[in-house]
């Protein structure tokens, strides 16, 4: 993502000391990371985008990773304002040297595709974009020190990050607890959405088309002419409650034309459209950030191999061809299809549950913490409805009237970060929603509920190790190639794949152990030993 500054060294006079075998070797290295990258960055952050649907069972696992691949891909279309964002930096690359500047990249793609590949294979979901960052701070640091760093920069990144995060969940508590006053469990009732379910729905519509089309996709022209027409002239709420009581009206009609039917798949068909939406809404942010490094430094070397006097401003003014981000939002697609990607979506699903048991782990030291806190808590009645199955005898984690508001929060969240060129992170803001919906609906009340809270503390915490080991791995491994060079680069491509085998094997081992718990804890008369 950031680490597409490198591109604004190619230039610099002093820079001619990395030999050619070497800038070949990071030409393939960048290559093949671009793709590993995104690939992983689809076992975690991508896996996120389906969470609401699959959840509440509206589609399957396949078919939603089908949705949402759509909306990924749709989404890289218009992501360049991100991209800008991301070209300017977070160090000042004027002050390395071409090889030094190489060496920060590779050793960021090093790092980053194993602790994705760690964290998705405990279940863990984990931010590509925060990753990113503190991966090019630690390896930057590494080469220069205090001084390279654009602090300034680095801040706002990390408040962009900290305020959607906060902003997710504050919004989706309360659109959830004031759409389930309303609602209650009689999502498909047609007597109660006739009175309820155009407001609901229409507001959904309404903000969705306002955050996603003229806040995220306001560099489009059509865009920018609808704008300079309406918007500016009238004002956004203006807009915003026009388009609201417009959708109330058609879904209103709709319900008393169609009848039963309509009210059945009223809430349904709004969260795969917000299931899209936030698919869109990630194809402009993430997948922009994991692609726009390797993507950038393609067109750097090319710059460099033509002769290119003045490859700054080739490799930096140059656009990023969106066929090439296409190409990346398929490989996003291939590793959402991982099993890796499926336990991120299940611990994630399995976080906010309204069911009474699930099948999590967390220490035991923050499930302890977890009790302690609602036990502070004064015991209320819970709002969600209570714990439901399929006719296939799968659990229900939500209905649909909280899938809707988990995608539709979230969406308008992240593409408001996009129009701002602010990268945020998508996992971070949808497990925020997940969890704010749940206490808006007060899942916490029964069942496992200190295994979920705990689970979610340790989540948040294993955010904070995140960010520390990403700066710190970065760090050491970028000194390691520079020292070593195509040698490091060998080093730390091996001690990957090392720890990715080692990973593979415990993930395993630790995915049986909490089944076998989670069976335990719902079924202990199987477990109980025999009287002598």
């Amino acid at each position: 993502m950031l680490l597409a500054d490198v591109t604004t060294t190619v230039a610099i006079g002093a820079q001619q000391s990395a030999s050619p075998s070497f800038l070949w070797a990071v030409l393939v290295v960048a290559v093949g990371m671009l793709v590993w990258d995104t690939i992983e960055v689809g076992r975690n952050d991508a896996a996120n985008l389906i969470n609401a649907v699959f959840g509440a069972r509206i589609l399957s696992r396949r078919v939603a990773i089908r949705v949402a691949g759509v909306g990924v891909i749709l989404g890289a279309v218009f992501a360049s304002s991100v991209i800008d964002t991301a070209r300017k930096g977070i160090f000042n690359p004027t002050m390395l040297t071409l090889e030094q500047a190489l060496c920060v990249y590779v050793s960021v793609y090093i790092v980053d595709t194993i602790l994705l590949y760690g964290y998705s294979a405990f279940g863990m979901p984990v931010s590509t974009t925060a990753t990113l960052v503190f991966e090019l701070l630690g390896a930057s640091f590494a080469i220069q020190y205090f001084d390279i760093v654009h602090w300034d920069k680095f801040a706002k990144v990390i408040q962009a990050i900290a305020i959607s995060i906060i902003l997710a969940g504050v919004m989706s508590f309360f659109v959830q607890r004031i759409v389930r006053g309303a609602i209650r469990d009689r999502t498909s009732n047609l007597n109660v959405l006739l009175a309820h379910g155009g407001w609901i729905g229409g507001g959904m519509l309404a903000g969705l088309c306002y955050f996603l089309l003229v806040k995220g996709m306001k560099s489009v022209s059509f865009v920018k002419e609808l704008k300079s027409e309406f918007i500016e002239f009238y004002g956004a709420l203006v807009v915003i409650l026009v388009l609201w009581g417009i959708f109330a009206v058609l879904i209103h009609l709709l319900l008393v034309v169609v009848g039963k039917k309509a009210a059945r798949l009223l809430f349904p068909v709004l969260a795969v459209l917000g299931t899209l939406a936030m698919a869109f809404a990630f194809g402009q942010n993430d997948l922009a950030n994991c692609a726009s490094p390797g993507i950038a430094v393609i067109t750097l070397f090319w710059a460099w191999f033509q002769g290119n006097a003045d490859a700054v401003t080739v490799a930096t003014e140059v656009k990023v061809p969106h066929a090439l981000l296409g190409a990346c939002g398929i490989l996003l697609f291939l590793g959402m299809m991982t099993k890796n990607a499926q336990r991120v979506t299940a611990a994630a699903v399995r976080s906010g549950s309204m069911g009474d048991h699930v099948k999590l782990w967390a220490p035991a030291a923050f499930v302890r913490l977890a009790q302690w806190i609602l036990e502070q808590q004064r015991r209320r009645p819970g709002l969600a409805p209570p714990p439901a199955w399929t006719p296939r005898g799968k659990q229900m984690h939500y209905d649909s009237l909280r899938a809707c508001v988990i995608t539709y929060v979230s969406a308008s969240v992240i593409a408001t970060a996009s129009s701002l060129g602010y990268p945020v992170s998508t996992t971070y803001v949808a497990f925020s929603a997940i969890m704010a919906t749940g206490m808006g609906d007060r899942i916490f009340q029964r069942g496992d509920s200190a295994l979920k809270l705990g689970r979610f503390l340790w989540v948040v915490f294993c955010w904070f190790a995140a960010a520390v080991i990403a700066a710190v791995c970065a760090g050491l491994v970028c000194r390691v190639i520079f020292h070593l060079g195509i040698a490091g680069m060998l080093v730390g491509i091996g001690a990957n794949l090392m720890v990715r085998r080692y990973l593979k094997r415990r993930s395993d081992t630790h995915e049986r152990h909490v089944r076998e718990a989670a069976e335990e804890r719902m079924h202990p008369e199987d477990f109980a030993l025999e009287e002598e």
